[in-house]
């Protein structure tokens, strides 16, 4: 399952590497709405199935998981790359029947040595709490995933949520192949700042801040000059 909000870039360079990779597996786009094309690059793949819905991270990827027919289903950004192997790794990680789900570890698409350091940091604070975020490529056992209802479909922290609903049902998998995703946003912020913030905001989630409230308060902030 691959959300999209203006993503025909990266879903021209992601859609021809699954299906050349993986062409037995099911790949399903949910767009939110996007302007740049998106939709038309998905219609370029006719074995790639486009849907669309309003936008929303966790409404998307509910949509996509709705029609899914896979016994276990990977959520993937679009700015994100899967290694070689990953989806084997997946099947293999979930022969333990304690395993309910997991993730992969990250590294991001520039050489910078801070960026690889960031990196560093995230795979071992979430192979400490976890707890996987979207950027590593969440994976579960469809049947946990219709069991806990799915994403909860808020605007912020999705994902965070999710990884605890999954935590109650059995082990999460860290697996050490990298994804590859973008460094664009962290570049853009900048790095320290990003780190900050993403820190602030689950801190601010788990002592009980609303996700909406959160959601607002951090869109306001991405728009002001």
């Amino acid at each position: 399952m691959i959300p999209t909000l203006d993503e025909a870039a990266n879903l021209a360079r992601l859609l021809p590497e699954l299906q050349e990779r993986w062409p037995d597996a099911e790949v399903i786009v949910v767009d939110g709405g996007s302007r740049d094309g998106s939709a038309e690059i998905v219609r370029r793949h006719p074995r790639v199935r486009g849907l669309s819905c309003a936008a929303g991270r966790a409404r998307q990827m509910n949509v996509g998981a709705r029609v899914a027919t896979g016994a276990a289903l990977v959520f993937l950004h679009a700015d994100t790359r899967l290694p070689s192997g990953a989806l084997e790794a997946i099947t293999r990680a979930l022969d333990d029947s304690a395993v309910v789900g997991g993730r992969f570890d990250v590294t991001f698409d520039t050489p910078r040595r801070l960026m690889r350091v960031v990196a560093a940091l995230m795979n071992a604070r979430s192979r400490w709490t976890g707890i996987a975020t979207g950027d590593q490529a969440l994976f579960v056992r469809r049947e946990v995933f219709d069991a806990i209802g799915g994403f909860p479909e808020i605007p912020l922290m999705e994902d965070v949520e999710l990884s605890r609903r999954l935590k109650r049902r059995g082990r999460l998998a860290c697996l050490r192949l990298r994804v590859v995703t973008s460094a664009r946003k962290w570049e853009r912020e900048g790095a320290l700042r990003t780190i900050g913030l993403m820190w602030l905001l689950r801190l601010l989630h788990v002592c009980g801040v609303s996700p909406h409230t959160l959601h607002r308060w951090y869109y306001r902030r991405e728009a002001a000059p």
